[in-house]
């Protein structure tokens, strides 16, 4: 009896860093479909999507606008207090949504990542424009309060878009070590969500961050959502606010460094997710 051959797939890149980023490129419209698939999961043929897109910060505005203004009494600066309060809520939920959708990932499109060669960042990246389209949904939100309380933003409005970048360099910099993680400890799903919420009572989302005592101040920046929302509220609440300058160059620099430590981790483990998964 004849031996029977056996045929093994191997999955694997098809060159060094430089061909790489090129695969990235060719993939792009791979990128485009499995952001518009999660999108139309989340979106089509339901008002949940939507509604929780709105209803869950502006929930949040109103109990910490209850508990850290009404009753706590903090300073808001001059600014409404909801208007203070849901222009933090903005960046950290574009975060939190990102950081958790692409953290899974991975796992969530693990028959695909056993099929087929593609460049593997191209799924964790295309989580972030769901994110994207709840930031824009909840933004609208933030419009009407600033018409209902008559609050008049001034030029700095115009540099939100770079905030916004940089929140996203956070959520992916967390995120690609995250999913890796994830990848291989599969425990770290269960971990995810209480850094979220651990993360949203440590920001600065419900209070300013001027409450912290200065000699804090530096400290308190190394958490990198603390410059993001700063910014957010620099840009919205113009006049009615500052940056802590120092604090939050020390915020772009980590936000920096683990986007750029985040990508290298995930390149260098993403050859054996296949084998993995």
């Amino acid at each position: 009896m004849k031996g029977i051959s056996k045929h093994e797939i191997l999955i694997k890149p098809g060159g060094g860093f430089e061909q790489y980023w090129k695969d990235l490129w060719n993939y792009r419209e791979l990128f485009y479909f499995l952001a518009w698939r999660d999108i139309l999961v989340r979106y089509k043929q339901t008002a949940i999507g939507i509604a929780w897109s709105v209803v869950r910060p502006l929930l949040t505005m109103i109990v910490f606008t209850i508990v850290f203004g009404k009753l706590a009494k903090l300073p808001s600066g001059g600014a409404p207090y909801p208007i203070l309060v849901y222009a933090a809520m903005l960046p950290w939920q574009f975060f939190a949504n990102s950081l958790t959708e692409s953290s899974n990932s991975l796992i969530s499109n693990a028959g695909m990542l056993s099929k087929i060669y593609f460049p593997r960042l191209i799924v964790p990246t295309s989580t972030v424009i769901v994110s994207l389209v709840d930031f824009i949904i909840s933004f609208c939100i933030l419009v009407l309060l600033m018409i209902w309380y008559k609050f008049v933003p001034d030029w700095r409005m115009v540099t939100l878009p770079l905030f916004l970048m940089l929140a996203l360099f956070a959520a992916l910099g967390f995120g690609l070590w995250l999913s890796a993680l994830n990848v291989k400890y599969r425990d770290f799903r269960y971990i995810v969500p209480f850094i979220v919420q651990f993360g949203l009572y440590i920001s600065p989302v419900g209070f300013s961050s001027d409450v912290v005592p200065e000699k804090w101040r530096l400290l308190y920046s190394l958490n990198p959502m603390v410059g993001v929302i700063d910014g957010f509220r620099w840009a919205i609440l113009g006049g009615e606010t500052s940056i802590y300058w120092p604090g939050f160059m020390i915020s772009i620099s980590l936000t920096l460094l683990i986007f750029i430590f985040g990508l290298r981790y995930f390149r260098k483990t993403e050859r054996s997710f296949a084998d993995i998964i």
